[in-house]
This record gives structure tokens, C-alpha cells and sequence, in this order.
């Protein structure tokens, strides 16, 4: 039996073609997609507040596992989904990502990205400030989330509901 292969090298183009690739399939809401680049305990997190250390004993915007990511894209996919008649949107409109760590033997990445996310739903319209923290790992020759954290400039303010994926 032959010894496994190494993961090939992650260049640093790869790994900001993926955050691009990953906003566009949120604003084509292609969710099924977008799910499947997330790892098995890969999670989504909104801190409440900036500066934000912990999310599971302070108080988070949202912090959704892959379960919960699935059971949301399910409702919004729903005919009863009432919240969504007419259909929210949401577009991304990043800065070019910057590439924060590269440990190519253990296969790991980060990744900060600055932007504007707009939701808009019948005549509603909001536009929040956006600073992504990508964690990313090779997994079966492919890249994936391990975690998705949102730093929101105005977190500790009042917020709107968002109905999608910032």
C-alpha cells in the first residue's frame, strides 16, 4: 500500500479566487453551493461586539455550524417563507482579500477581506460595513471553511434583520 500523496500547494491566488468564488455563489444565491465549501465542523460567526474574543460565552450576532446554515438555506428555499415574498438579494462588494497566514504542511489558511455587503427587499435597502476573517484548510483536495467570521463596523449598534449571508 502507497503512502497518500501530499496536498498540493495552495498558491496565493488560489486562496482569493476562493473568497471571490464564495461571494459570487452567496450573490447568485446558489446556497446549496456556497454550503458545500464549508468543512463538516465549519462555522459562520457574527460577533456582537468588535473586538469580539469568544463566540460561544459572549453574546454573537450569529454563530451557525453547517446544521444550522442548511436548516436557514431550507427556509429560505421554502414555499411558507412568507419573509421572502418578494425575494430578498444581497450583493458583495469586496476590497481584494489579503492573504494573513500560509502553513502549506498543515494545509491552513487566512484570509481578511474588507467590504461592503447591500440586502435589498421590495423597497428596503441596507448596506452594512463587512470585514471577513476566512479560515480556510485543505480537506480532499479541496479547500474549505473551518470558520467564517464577520466583524460588522457598526455591530454594537441597532441592526436590521438580514434575511441572507453576509
Amino acid at each position: 500500500m502507497s503512502a497518500a500523496a501530499p496536498p498540493l500547494p495552495v498558491g496565493r491566488e488560489d486562496l482569493i479566487d476562493f473568497v471571490y468564488r464564495e461571494a459570487e455563489l452567496l450573490d447568485e444565491r446558489q446556497y446549496q453551493r456556497w454550503l458545500d465549501l464549508f468543512a463538516e465542523d465549519g462555522r459562520y460567526w457574527i460577533p456582537a461586539q468588535p473586538g469580539q474574543t469568544d463566540a460561544r460565552l459572549q453574546v454573537s450576532l450569529m454563530l451557525e455550524d453547517k446544521l444550522l446554515l442548511r436548516a436557514r438555506i431550507e427556509r429560505l428555499g421554502g414555499e411558507r417563507t412568507f419573509s421572502q415574498q418578494p425575494e430578498s438579494r444581497g450583493l458583495h462588494v469586496l476590497q481584494r482579500p489579503t492573504v494573513t497566514a500560509m502553513n502549506q504542511e498543515r494545509g491552513v489558511f487566512g484570509l481578511r477581506t474588507r467590504y461592503l455587503y447591500i440586502e435589498t427587499r421590495a423597497t428596503l435597502q441596507y448596506t452594512f460595513a463587512c470585514t471577513a476573517q476566512h479560515t480556510l484548510a485543505c480537506s480532499g483536495g479541496a479547500l474549505k471553511i473551518v470558520e467564517k467570521r464577520i466583524d460588522l463596523l457598526n455591530a454594537d449598534a441597532p441592526l436590521p434583520m438580514v434575511q441572507l449571508f453576509m
